[in-house]
């Protein structure tokens, strides 16, 4: 077989695999390549597929096959891989050595000291000071296991609308996972090692506020705020890894942070949950007045990382988030609020009345007291079509998909116009055809009015405790990424804050969401208790409480 016809099978046995083309059905060897260094399993059993493919590339050793991805990616590197194939030029900018990329040289790598350790990371005051100590996964295998065992909790409470009271049973689902609001004191690493027994795959939202690692004035903080930035990228490898795991596959993890750490924090989560499931990348203007004492920028803003675990099925709640939009829904029903929207549609009108006519230029009937509205002719009815100001345009719903939503309780109605036409329109409850925008400006986000002093009224003091996120800023979130019944995690608890949103979102829409807060700090875990258990006595939500627990030594 000469080499070109060789060449045409591989490009075509790889061309049969989505992740290596563009949208030209062009071959892509950069995703090759990519995935041949990964040792993709999928890429592995592809090639294994074709018997002369198969002995060119793998090497039998013992009755097995290898990949010998080295001489598979020179191959496809080879200037007569795809001659006279633009994709040839694809990616090919960049530095090299002795013509080889570094990518394909497989000699560099983007990496930091103490990537591949573990680091408990204490933060009690008793260890603020302490040197940090790296377990290496090879040399301290043994040290790293007993630490990531399960652990016994212990020292159960029970806080409700009445008091401190003894636990006497835990509520669990069908599958023995616990369903109780959850506040657990120890090193978070520990714990979500622990959580993970139970919870693997069990959350929906991951809402985290990790040290930012600024030094200098937000040194404040009671956490150790000023990792060497290697050390705080391990913190929170270590952590974002397990974190992953106990993720349900719809779920959704929203990290804040500010612009010290944003883009490694960044760069490290691509790496951890996939670039492909970063779903953005949200400004929240948290201090509209801006840092008074600022050498250069006065920065009013922070940020919060949004990944999925897997894009393909992970999906937002349809919600408004700003009150302007909320206005527009002016109407109201036994369903609740909805806006109007009229069923005409006058974009991409000669694009669809050119393929399709039919579907979409079609008489609607609606009878004289506006109450019934049909396809079907009926002597005495209006007939409504498509028509503005004596223009032809088209229904914004096919003529087959409308026949079969009006057989249903639908979202249709019509209404007479001053002029004596009828016009139908489609009902849109809250949130539908609502893109939550990147850019979150609002009061509610301001963290001293919404945060600081939000906090100090629930309490009925001033706590000793620097910049506690917004309520709204995690509400907000709430709302757009849970529904009812869901688990939310924050363990990097603070004040509560996250737990106090999960009880007012409940308290809103009727939901039982649980929350699963962890902390270390035993200030900070006495101001969680003292603030939920005043936002459950406040606001009088009888049918809310929660569990404190700790992690036994």
């Amino acid at each position: 077989m000469s080499k070109q016809s060789f060449n045409e099978k591989l490009i075509e046995l790889l061309k049969t695999n989505s992740d290596f083309v563009d949208e030209s059905d062009e071959l892509l060897p950069a995703a090759v390549k990519d995935h041949a260094w990964k040792l993709d399993p999928n890429l592995i059993r592809l090639l294994l597929t074709d018997a002369e493919i198969k002995s060119t590339f793998f090497n039998e050793i013992d009755r097995h096959w290898v990949f010998n991805h080295n001489t598979f990616i020179e191959y496809i590197t080879a200037k007569n891989f795809l001659a006279n194939s633009y994709t040839q030029f694809r990616n090919k900018i960049g530095l090299n050595i002795d013509g080889k990329f570094l990518r394909e040289r497989g000699e560099v790598s983007l990496v930091w000291p103490y990537k591949d350790c573990v680091l408990e990371g204490g933060q009690t005051k008793e260890e603020e000071k302490r040197k940090e100590i790296f377990f290496n996964e090879i040399l301290a295998q043994d040290e790293i296991n007993r630490m990531f065992d399960p652990k016994v909790l212990t020292n159960w409470k029970r806080y409700t609308a009445a008091g401190e009271q003894d636990v006497t049973d835990i509520q669990r689902d069908y599958n023995g996972t616990i369903r109780e609001n959850l506040i657990i004191k120890g090193n978070n690493l520990i714990a979500l090692h622990t959580l993970k027994q139970q919870f693997r795959g069990q959350v929906k939202l991951i809402y985290i506020d990790p040290p930012y690692n600024t030094g200098g004035e937000a040194n404040i903080f009671t956490y150790n705020n000023t990792f060497n930035h290697s050390s705080w990228l391990t913190f929170m490898k270590n952590r974002l890894d397990v974190a992953k795991l106990l993720l349900r596959d719809d779920g959704f993890i929203a990290i804040a942070i500010d612009h010290y750490e944003l883009f490694y924090l960044g760069t490290l989560a691509d790496e951890i949950f996939g670039r492909e499931n970063r779903l953005g990348i949200i400004t929240i203007v948290n201090r509209p007045q801006g840092r008074q004492f600022a050498n250069y920028f006065s920065v009013t803003n922070e940020y919060m990382l949004v990944y999925s675990k897997n894009k393909d099925v992970a999906i937002f709640n349809e919600v408004v988030l700003t009150s302007d939009k909320l206005e527009e829904y002016d109407k109201e029903d036994d369903k609740g609020k909805f806006k109007s929207v009229p069923l005409m549609y006058s974009r991409f009108v000669e694009d669809k009345m050119s393929k399709n006519p039919q579907q979409h230029f079609y008489p609607i009937y609606v009878s004289k007291d506006l109450t019934e509205i049909t396809l079907s002719k009926v002597d005495g009815y209006y007939e409504v079509l498509p028509i503005n100001n004596k223009r032809k345009i088209c229904w914004k719903v096919k003529k087959d998909s409308l026949k079969k939503k009006l057989k249903g309780d639908h979202e249709y109605f019509a209404e007479k116009m001053k002029n004596g036409a009828v016009q139908i329109y489609e009902k849109y409850r809250e949130g539908r055809g609502v893109k939550i925008k990147t850019h979150w400006e609002d009061s509610r986000y301001n963290s001293t009015e919404n945060g600081t002093e939000l906090l100090k009224r629930v309490l009925g003091y001033k706590p000793k405790f620097s910049y506690p996120k917004s309520l709204y800023a995690v509400l907000d979130t709430l709302k757009l990424m849970t529904v009812e019944n869901d688990i939310v995690l924050d363990f990097f608890a603070g004040s509560g804050t996250t737990g106090h949103a999960v009880l007012e979102l409940n308290k809103q829409d009727g939901g039982s969401r649980q929350f699963i807060l962890v902390e270390q700090l035993d200030e900070h875990v006495a101001v969680c208790k003292e603030r939920l258990e005043k936002v459950i006595n406040h606001e009088g939500i009888l049918s809310e409480d929660f569990f404190s627990c700790e992690l036994k030594e």
